[in-house]
């Protein structure tokens, strides 16, 4: 088990619905709980069936460097990327 935090941003309130049943809405879009790795992907992959429009992102406990991993879904500027194994996030360029 362990740490995990979800933000969303502009999604379906059926989304919203689903992450309310695993974990706690502290704030509008921001999710957290304690759950299973197993738990943790089936929810990934609600997000991924039913983000739409909207983004999400997603952040989790592990053993590593920084103590967290963390994955995004949707239409957002802020792009993951792997630095000599420790992840950082990019921006993209303003669209025009």
């Amino acid at each position: 088990m362990s740490m995990l935090v979800v933000v969303t941003e502009n999604v379906p309130p059926r989304l919203r619905g689903r992450l309310a049943v695993w974990l706690l809405e502290i704030r509008a879009g921001v999710y957290v709980g304690d759950v299973s790795k197993r738990v943790r992907e089936m929810i990934w992959e609600q997000i991924e069936a039913l983000v739409e429009e909207g983004n999400v992102a997603m952040c989790w406990a592990t053993n590593t460097e920084s103590g967290f991993d963390f994955q995004t879904c949707g239409k957002n500027r802020r792009v993951p990327i792997d630095y000599d194994g420790l992840r950082l996030v990019s921006f993209l360029p303003v669209p025009e």
